[in-house]
């Protein structure tokens, strides 16, 4: 009983971090299942469960509000789900260290992203399809392996390269986690990857939280979110170096 509830309240929060920040929910989730005992491929496995859940939901919300440009993201989607069913294969072949140095990267790209502002421009540029699709398959491939969606890094290439203003941006980079996390359930599915059991328990209590974060999306953005959402990530990065670093010691 205590398992389900803290897997109920582990997913409420994941879920309103989704949908506040456009992410997956991995660069959350899977830390924090690290930190209850899971092994980091079945943390990746539950992760990608989530993502389906809280992105096809999330996105559903960004299109009723007008946000979502479907279009625009539709072939960096496609990209994400051929690149995507790579990850089964990436996650056989790594070690779970060495999946785990490379969360600890992501983490800390993610970490130094913030403290650089975004610049927006006016004008929308536009990328022919296959330059599109291909930055779709390495975010997926890449993204997938490692528990989490890829948009924090497909947002800013969205904005500095195509100058897609940041709130539609944000919308693509959760429209795009549904393309290669069903990709990646269905791959983790045919390895049998994937506990379906906390990966649902999880996804479901995201809805809840995914339709908050959203909602605070579109209100005035305060400062003390992403002051929380700095020391969150500091934390992850000293953990997951302690885990890599300090227990071999």
């Amino acid at each position: 009983m205590l398992e389900i509830i803290e897997l109920l309240f582990l997913g409420a929060a994941v879920g309103v971090l989704s949908g506040f920040f456009g992410i997956g929910g991995g660069t959350i989730l899977v830390p924090a299942l690290l930190f209850m005992g899971y092994d980091i491929k079945t943390a990746i496995g539950i992760s990608v469960v989530q993502m389906v859940f809280s992105s096809i939901y999330g996105s559903y919300l960004n299109l009723r509000k007008g946000t979502l440009d479907i279009k625009m993201v539709m072939m960096i989607g496609f990209g994400g789900f051929a690149g995507a069913l790579l990850s089964p294969y990436i996650i056989m072949t790594l070690s779970s260290k060495t999946l785990e140095a490379i969360f600890l990267g992501f983490v800390l790209f993610a970490l130094g992203r913030m403290f650089f502002k975004t610049t927006e421009h006016q004008d929308e540029r536009s990328a022919h399809p296959v330059i599109l699709f291909l930055i779709g398959a390495m975010l997926g491939a890449f993204s997938i392996s490692i528990g989490v969606g890829g948009s924090i890094l497909l947002v800013p290439l969205l904005v500095g390269f195509l100058h897609v203003p940041l709130k539609k941006a944000v919308s693509a980079g959760l429209f795009f986690v549904v393309f290669s996390s069903l990709s990646g359930l269905i791959g983790l599915s045919a390895v049998g990857q994937i506990d379906y059991y906390s990966g649902t328990v999880i996804g479901l209590a995201s809805l809840a939280g995914v339709a908050g974060g959203i909602w605070l999306k579109h209100q005035v953005v305060d400062k003390q979110h992403r002051i929380a959402l700095m020391v969150f990530y500091i934390g992850v990065s000293a953990y997951l170096f302690y885990r890599l670093v300090g227990q071999n010691g």
